[in-house]
């Protein structure tokens, strides 16, 4: 009978254990959707609740709220669980990196470009990449693809299609040209050696392309991937430099070449080929691969004195500017995190925005920039506008306060964006279609 209770009691207490454990887990849980909810409400609030181009999108039938979506996700708070199921947050923070995509372990998750609201404008390509051009195929940023493991697969899987076209074609200068020298376009040239088919690449400002034009010490966050002829590259987080170093010595070790500062004038097709014209030459070839940036040319404002040298468009080498006094427009991360860097750098740094907050930031620019703002390092003058640019200072207008003001300035750095390449696609004859919360990744 003594055993009998002892067992009793002892089952007892170990229920009592498991029913405090169950209890608190879910209490915990509770709370976290509580506070989730909330952060939900105030992304809406601010803006950050709808994403603006590439981010994910959970099936709440599948997912079991493991969290490891959230967990590999490298920015904060895009994603949160909700009464046990993975959901947006501030979805509009998400840069496609697709961390959350490959940790899922159900596959509950969808990289989606667009939303039911808000369409972006992406040309049609098919599964192939190719477009409705027969033999112009598009990959990387240009068709929605930001992410550098996912531009570089693209690229490589591009040739792979474009390659099995080219027996049908009549003769040309080249089986391919490659037009843009990003992560889609390198990993393209490099498939394209590796089969050994008769390729030119061209860029129209330097290799690396939109990333070249990161300021040197940028962190770009990348994922291991497979570059062809030189094996696996197991890059977790690595500055623009160290990129920009490798595939330089891929390519020279594979003695190839990159035609930079060479710009497409237009496009043409006629007797079964391409005739491609830059600033330097006319060239045939019986395919051609699109691998350029969305930006296109970077975005003017438009006011007085913005062609004075003094005023640029990209920030290159931010470790040599000391003592200036500078302006940066723009209200993005890469107008943050240039502010933040050229701070750095012992100048004297002032920000303008014609927002009235910083709604589509990824979390750590938001948080720098706030302090920076408490403690003086970046003077930030939100609802602000540029009226003119004169030799020795700027004029900006703040009409919430009724007023203009004049800084003293001797560099202007702008990052309004860039006018996407809609125009010369069209030119083209590429049909450009809006995606409305369409898959570009799914398991």
């Amino acid at each position: 009978m003594e055993v009998f209770l002892e067992n009793i009691i002892s089952y007892t207490v170990v229920a009592g254990i498991i029913g405090l454990n169950i209890y608190f887990y879910l209490k915990r849980n509770r709370i976290k959707s509580e506070l989730n909810i909330q952060k939900i409400a105030k992304a809406k609030e601010f803006g950050l609740h709808e994403p603006v181009s590439l981010h994910p999108v959970v099936d709440p039938e599948s997912c079991i709220g493991s969290g490891a979506c959230i967990e590999a996700c490298p920015e904060k708070d895009v994603i949160g669980i909700v009464n046990g199921k993975a959901t947006a947050i501030n979805a509009s923070r998400c840069v496609g990196h697709g961390a959350c995509f490959h940790a899922c372990p159900v596959q509950a998750i969808t990289l989606c470009i667009g939303t039911e609201k808000r369409g972006v404008e992406l040309p049609h390509i098919s599964a192939e990449f190719e477009t409705n051009i027969r033999g112009l195929f598009i990959a990387g940023e240009l068709g929605g693809m930001g992410l550098i493991k996912n531009a570089v697969e693209q690229g490589k899987q591009a040739i792979l299609y474009l390659s099995k076209q080219l027996k049908n074609i009549s003769s040309a200068n080249f089986d391919v040209i490659i037009v843009g020298a990003g992560p889609a376009g390198i990993s393209a040239t490099l498939m394209a050696a590796k089969l050994k088919i008769k390729f030119k690449t061209i860029e129209q400002d330097s290799l690396g392309g939109t990333v070249f034009n990161f300021p040197r010490s940028k962190i770009v966050m990348t994922s291991p991937m497979e570059l062809m002829l030189h094996g696996k590259v197991k890059l977790t987080e690595t500055t623009k430099s160290e990129l920009l170093d490798l595939w330089q010595s891929v390519l020279s070790e594979n003695n190839i070449t990159i035609n930079e500062q060479e710009k497409v004038i237009s496009i043409e097709k006629g007797s079964g080929i391409f005739n491609l014209t830059t600033n330097k030459g006319t060239y045939t070839s019986k395919t051609i691969l699109l691998a350029i940036g969305r930006r296109g040319s970077p975005r003017k404002l438009g006011v007085k004195g913005e062609e004075k040298e003094k005023v640029y468009y990209r920030l290159l080498e931010p470790e040599l500017i000391h003592n200036q006094k500078i302006l940066i427009v723009g209200g993005g991360d890469s107008a943050i995190e240039a502010a933040l860097i050229l701070a750095d750098e012992d100048n004297n740094v002032t920000l303008s925005y014609r927002g009235d907050s910083f709604s589509r930031l990824k979390q750590k620019n938001l948080e720098r920039i706030t302090e920076s703002s408490k403690n003086g390092k970046v003077a930030v003058l939100l609802n602000s506008t540029v009226d003119e640019i004169a030799d020795d200072s700027v004029k900006l207008i703040l009409p919430f306060e009724n007023r203009e003001i004049d800084i003293p300035n001797d560099l202007v750095y702008v990052f309004a964006g860039g006018e996407l390449p809609t125009v010369f696609l069209e030119k083209i004859g590429v049909r450009i279609t809006k995606k409305y919360g369409e898959a570009l990744l799914k398991h």
